[in-house]
């Protein structure tokens, strides 16, 4: 398997993320002048408002009292539900892809996504749950943005098949300064000096983490990036940015809210990706494939799913802003348990950057 600006999100981490699509697509600047340039966590809320507009008013009864302890309680669950599945699948992700027979199937593995991310939304469309009402568009419509939906999810799993997960995620920082960059060159948008101060440390936490985290190790339990980790790094985080601008920008278009936007985007990019599957991946013998690989896909395909729902319960029971916050615990607690497994010592030197990257996007 989510402002003009996050997971993920989400998203994630592949699918979201979506998340990410939903997970990730998600934050840069707010009212108050920390950024924000309006993000599809801000478009979900509209969303939601729009959804109770909709709801038939009960026959002269009084609306049932508020329960705020039990609303707050069940946004907790969700929260750490949100970050325990995003943790979940970018290191299942990451076992997944150290098998060098799956490696090059990321197409393959992209698809499935997609197809676990349409399934999640079809059962949430329907009558007993009733979390959106699904809408068509022409298929025309949407296929540039079913392209970089693919782009968002394939390129960054092929980072972190050949990065480490510390910088793989620290990469990943730098999609808020990309989506302003972007929101200002398409749209003229732009950021509050103090934002932008925020972002310059940002950047320069990142550029070290590169650098130290590329560089060839003696020690051989220390893992490091090649050099194509960096450059689908990069690539991927210029494919995220363009897809969260489009987002928004689609959003606007054909008057839809996230859910059904993803809900016609998810079984297009997958029905697109079986065109150029037979030519990209390189399969494995199938039969070879350990059972514990198949058990990971499994639980890849559930976090997925989980972090599509509980998304959109965190959005709905809570706002952008405690997404935003979920999204620094959830990049903080990736990159600590990612540089715990790197077998880095705590000196090393791309320690300063993680510090100097992670600040400048929380600050």
């Amino acid at each position: 398997m989510t402002e003009r600006s996050i997971d993920r999100e989400p998203s994630i981490s592949s699918s979201t993320t979506e998340a990410e699509a939903y997970d990730e697509n998600e934050k840069i600047t707010n009212s108050e002048g920390s950024y924000a340039m309006k993000n599809m966590d801000e478009q979900e809320v509209g969303d939601d408002v729009e959804r109770a507009g909709l709801l038939p008013p009960a026959d002269h009864e009084k609306p049932p009292p508020k329960e705020p302890d039990n609303s707050m309680r069940s946004a907790i669950i969700w929260m750490v539900v949100n970050t325990l599945a995003t943790i979940g699948i970018v290191f299942t992700n990451k076992a997944i892809f150290s098998d060098p027979s799956l490696k090059l199937v990321q197409l393959t593995f992209a698809a499935f996504h997609f197809f676990i991310t349409w399934l999640t939304l079809y059962t949430l469309s329907r009558p007993r749950f009733a979390m959106f009402a699904p809408r068509r568009v022409a298929i025309k419509e949407i296929i540039p943005l079913a392209v970089a939906m693919a782009l968002n999810v394939i390129l960054p799993n092929l980072s972190l098949a050949f990065s480490t997960v510390t910088f793989y995620q620290v990469a990943r920082i730098l999609l808020t300064p990309t989506v302003a960059l972007m929101n200002f060159v398409l749209y003229k948008s732009t950021l509050p000096r103090n934002a932008i101060y925020a972002l310059v440390p940002a950047c320069f936490g990142v550029g070290m983490v590169s650098y130290y985290d590329s560089l060839p190790s003696a020690d051989a339990n220390v893992k490091t990036t090649s050099t194509l980790g960096v450059i689908f790094a990069f690539s991927g985080i210029f494919a995220s940015s363009l897809y969260t601008v489009w987002i928004s920008s689609y959003h606007k278009k054909l008057q839809m809210n996230s859910m059904q936007l993803l809900f016609n985007q998810a079984p297009l990019a997958a029905f697109m990706l079986l065109y150029v599957i037979p030519f990209v991946d390189t399969f494995p013998v199938w039969t070879e494939v350990p059972v514990n690989r198949w058990i990971m896909i499994l639980m890849s395909g559930f976090f997925a799913c989980i972090i599509n729902m509980s998304q959109f319960f965190i959005i709905a029971q809570t706002g952008p802003v405690s997404s935003t916050v979920v999204g620094h615990v959830k990049t903080c607690s990736i990159v600590a348990l990612g540089w715990i497994s790197s077998g880095r010592a705590v000196g090393d030197k791309s320690v300063i950057g993680v510090f100097i990257a992670i600040g400048g996007i929380i600050a």
